[in-house]
């Protein structure tokens, strides 16, 4: 009694969920991985390109410093954002706090989307697998009993190997389930500390460049 043997006396649906089961698998792992090593390489450019930052002697040797560490491009899109609006556009209405404000709150939602680009997906996995999976034991197990109606009588152990069978399909669901949830929880923490710390940084550099006159 294995997955193989389900599949093989199965119909086209149960093939079918099998199959989206599977490729909700892969696209999870995939994204956990790649997601773990980019994550893990932002937390240490982060944390690199803000030290190198601090220590330049201006702003244009500052954005060098950042350049070199700044791998993912997490950090420059701040230093970019704080440039000023073109005059005489709405943009660049309101004093000079406002302005930076605004430029560096785009600037961090833009570098947080695109940190946190593959969760939609561990998400999705995560809360439909079971279901998906409930859906392909019931699914056999209908079949299962529909065939065996038509063949005379039931015994109990003509129903225990089909029912047994098909139940493979709801521990399927959770197999992929399990591992896309604690990704998402996982991945999710780790952006979350990314984000705190660019928004740290991005609220000291707004306190520096306020404070200087136009």
């Amino acid at each position: 009694m294995n997955l193989n043997d389900y599949l093989l006396h199965s119909d086209g649906v149960s093939r079918l969920l099998a199959l989206v089961l599977l490729a909700l698998s892969v696209g999870s792992w995939v994204v956990i991985l790649w997601k773990w090593r980019l994550l893990s390489r932002v937390s240490l450019d982060v944390r690199r390109s803000t030290a190198a930052f601090w220590q330049a002697s201006s702003w244009d040797d500052a954005q060098q410093r950042v350049a070199q560490f700044d791998r993912e491009a997490c950090v420059a899109p701040l230093l970019q954002a704080a440039a000023l609006p073109v005059a005489g556009t709405l943009a660049s209405s309101g004093d000079r706090h406002q302005q930076l404000t605004r430029n560096l709150r785009d600037g961090l939602q833009g570098v947080v989307r695109r940190l946190q680009w593959g969760q939609l997906l561990l998400a999705t996995a995560g809360s439909t697998s079971p279901f998906i999976g409930l859906l392909g034991t019931v699914w056999g197990i209908f079949n299962a009993l529909t065939g065996m109606a038509e063949g005379g009588p039931l015994r109990i152990e003509m129903v225990a190997g089909p029912v047994g069978e098909a139940l493979i399909m709801t521990a399927a669901g959770l197999a992929v389930a399990i591992p896309a949830v604690l990704g998402y929880n996982i991945l999710g923490r780790k952006v979350g500390h990314i984000e705190a710390e660019l928004e740290g940084f991005a609220h000291d550099v707004l306190g520096l460049l306020a404070g200087h006159k136009d």
